[in-house]
């Protein structure tokens, strides 16, 4: 459960900048350069109000001029690239410092960036620069989060189990991003600096928490560790590399040369690209297409949320009775493509379509992304190969989720880029990068454990069932039960 709160104020640290593009950029009239003058010397004259004066009728300078998306996507660029980048040490150092203070450090400095971007509006600052160094800083420290919660649980449930455990588990993200969305669009309208200050104190307090209460799962999991743990709390001591579990920390290069962590890393990519694209930039297609303001905008878009939590449960229980988590993926990737085609055609008919594909979109495109960054991540870092060494854990999920965050740094970046041309455009780019995950989960089955499949075989276990349209669905059954 702690570490479930742990990482949901991470989520909810990072929702609110999709709520307040809205904000940050409004549709104005058609004088835009008229309009801003006369509102500059308006403002000139009205010093001492509360509201920061530099502020125009089309939103919040530098973000009121016409490349508005284009400004936005660095933004997210800066934050995603940053995080990807640190993505890949993070697994690294986080195997060799205690989690408990590796996690609280990067959880206060989260709190501080989070809230520095909110203060340019209490300060009234218009610099771009400013905003794009707090994102990049911002996405840095978080990248502390990820490994180090995964890291906790992951030794805690044997494999039997692992899909539905942490699909019920990995349901943080989607309730952060939930709270994060709501707290944002409460004071987005009136206030969109507090819509940033609020979540970097709330998810600062949770670091504090995370110090005072987490204790590693090593100290139950043998009872002759017990005595070591006990002296390693009671003195305060870091546990170094070689002694928390018996083994020394994997390299990077070793940590690739697990069966499936290139596979899964390149899936979660494409998977991830299309998710984050959803979260960063749904509220302002909401705002643009439904016409709603920011604040009904932001409250909206948690229903896609609301429909991952119940895609990765889904995922992770499929995935557990099947026994094939590459199959599971494969799955639902399958039926995310044309989904995401009906969300463009669907959301413009009104708002009651637009929910019931909300719902549907967040859990086929969410199970997946849902499904790899837990019980997948875990699968391979206690692998087989690795002969009992655990210290992987942390440099595997690195791996996985540093990789599938190239993808969602270039996703709401392609979104800023081709926006401009039309909605459809957008949803256009999204079914391609769902095509490509599909098809590296296919190589996964393909070749799952090092078991390749000679297209003889394939082909003596098929029946074809029934021709739908130019599609036809085949039925597979393979004599090596433990094939993917």
């Amino acid at each position: 459960i702690l570490t479930f709160l742990l990482y949901a104020s991470f989520h909810l640290s990072r929702k609110p900048i999709s709520i307040v593009k809205g904000e940050l950029h409004k549709h104005c009239a058609a004088s835009h350069e008229v309009e801003l003058n006369s509102y500059r010397e308006y403002a000139a004259q009205i010093q001492p109000v509360k509201k920061p004066s530099n502020v125009s009728q089309c939103g919040w300078e530098p973000f009121d001029k016409n490349n508005y998306k284009q400004l936005l996507g660095a933004l997210d660029y800066s934050f995603l690239c940053a995080y990807a980048i640190g993505m890949y040490l993070s697994g690294i150092i986080g195997e060799r410092l205690p989690i408990r203070y590796y996690l609280t450090v990067g959880m206060l400095a989260s709190g501080l960036f989070t809230a520095m971007f909110g203060l340019g509006y209490f300060y009234n600052i218009h610099n771009l620069w400013f905003y794009i160094m707090a994102q990049i800083a911002n996405g840095l420290v978080q990248t502390t989060g990820w490994p180090s919660v995964v890291t906790c649980i992951g030794n805690w449930f044997g494999k039997g189990r692992r899909g539905l455990i942490m699909g019920m588990w990995n349901s943080h993200t989607s309730v952060g991003n939930i709270l994060g969305s709501l707290i944002a669009a409460y004071w987005v309208s009136t206030c969109w600096g507090l819509s940033f200050v609020v979540p970097g104190v709330i998810i600062a307090v949770m670091g504090i928490v995370c110090f005072l209460f987490l204790i590693e799962r090593k100290c139950f999991s043998l009872i002759k560790t017990i005595e070591n743990c006990t002296m390693s709390l009671n003195s305060g001591t870091a546990v170094t590399a070689e002694g928390r579990h018996g083994t020394s920390a994997i390299s990077f290069l070793g940590a690739l040369r697990i069966p499936g962590v290139i596979e899964f890393s390149l899936c979660l990519l494409f998977a991830k690209l299309v998710s984050y694209t959803f979260l960063f930039w749904l509220p302002l297609y909401i705002t643009n297409v439904e016409h709603l303001d920011a604040k009904r905008a932001g409250d909206l878009s948690t229903l896609f949320d609301v429909g991952g939590i119940f895609g990765g449960i889904l995922a992770g229980l499929i995935s557990d009775r099947l026994e094939k988590r590459a199959s599971t993926c494969g799955m639902m990737l399958l039926l995310a493509a044309p989904t995401l085609y009906m969300f463009s055609a669907v959301s413009k008919m009104g708002l009651e379509a637009t929910i019931v594909m909300l719902l549907i979109s967040g859990a086929l495109v969410n199970g997946p992304y849902a499904l790899i960054t837990t019980a997948v991540s875990a699968d391979l870092g206690t692998h087989k190969s690795l002969k009992g060494n655990a210290r992987a854990l942390s440099t595997v999920t690195a791996i996985i989720d540093g990789t599938g965050s190239v993808g969602a740094a270039l996703g709401p970046l392609l979104a800023g880029l081709i926006s401009p041309s039309g909605w459809n455009n957008v949803f256009y780019m999204l079914m391609v990068a769902d095509a490509c995950a599909l098809l590296v989960s296919l190589k996964i089955l393909w070749s799952c454990d090092g078991l390749a499949v000679p297209l003889k075989s394939v082909l003596l276990h098929t029946q074809i069932i029934e021709p739908v349209g130019y599609v036809f669905v085949f039925a597979m059954d393979f004599p090596d039960r433990h094939l993917n």
